[in-house]
């Protein structure tokens, strides 16, 4: 479906060549936005119309950041650019690419006047980070990943920026069906999960139209 010119957006996706970043950018362009990759080399994904690389070597690096937002603006009118992370750790071991990549982004956002964030998080974490079957679970299998998101999320909520911290369940690689539910309070399980393809189409439906500013919406199937 293309959307009307007027309407398409800026869509600045870090974590782009992950496996929920990826569906991120198809879904951004499927849907006629101009869509931003950030990668560590150019190249990486295969030319298409709407989809610009812009370079951002290390998740440190505050300036490369910047300057792809202000380049991205140049381009943009003003308020349509939406900044989308689906950053996320190693598998195993400790890792702070959340966090690490969350300081960079909040100051390039706030140095380039940029105001619209978009971020995926994890169910489990901080006030959900509870007695629940599925807190216990996913705390016993990836606590490094998870701690890496604890950090993260003050970074954004003490921002001052319009932020949206999505906090799903367990990511599947199914086919997208469309079929799921978000909400603030939606129960989770421990048999809870979405596929990463309908959670790419939640964050591109918040960048469009924005329903849970400065709220942390679950999603499900």
């Amino acid at each position: 479906m293309r959307h009307d010119v007027s309407q398409r957006k800026a869509v600045v996706v870090l974590g782009a060549t992950g496996a929920t970043g990826q569906h991120v950018v198809s879904t951004a362009l499927r849907r006629g936005h101009h869509t931003v990759a950030l990668v560590r080399r150019t190249g990486t994904f295969a030319p298409r119309d709407g989809l610009e690389e812009l370079v951002w070597p290390e998740v440190t690096d505050t300036s490369a950041l910047t300057h792809a937002l202000s380049r991205t603006l140049t381009r943009t009118p003003p308020g349509r650019s939406v900044v989308i992370s689906a950053l996320g750790g190693a598998a195993k071991g400790p890792t702070t690419v959340c966090t690490d990549g969350m300081r960079s982004t909040v100051a390039a956002m706030r140095t380039a006047g940029v105001d619209r964030l978009i971020a995926v998080s994890a169910y489990g974490v901080l006030e959900t980070h509870n007695a629940s079957l599925y807190s216990k679970a996913v705390w016993a299998g990836v606590a490094d990943r998870m701690r890496d998101k604890e950090t993260m999320e003050p970074l954004i909520t003490g921002s001052g920026l319009d932020w949206t911290i999505v906090r799903p369940p367990k990511l599947s690689d199914q086919d997208p069906t469309g079929n799921y539910r978000a909400g603030t309070d939606l129960p989770i399980r421990l048999w809870s999960s979405v596929g990463r393809a309908d959670l790419a189409a939640f964050l591109v439906d918040e960048a469009e139209t924005p329903r849970y500013t400065r709220a942390f919406p679950r999603i499900t199937r």
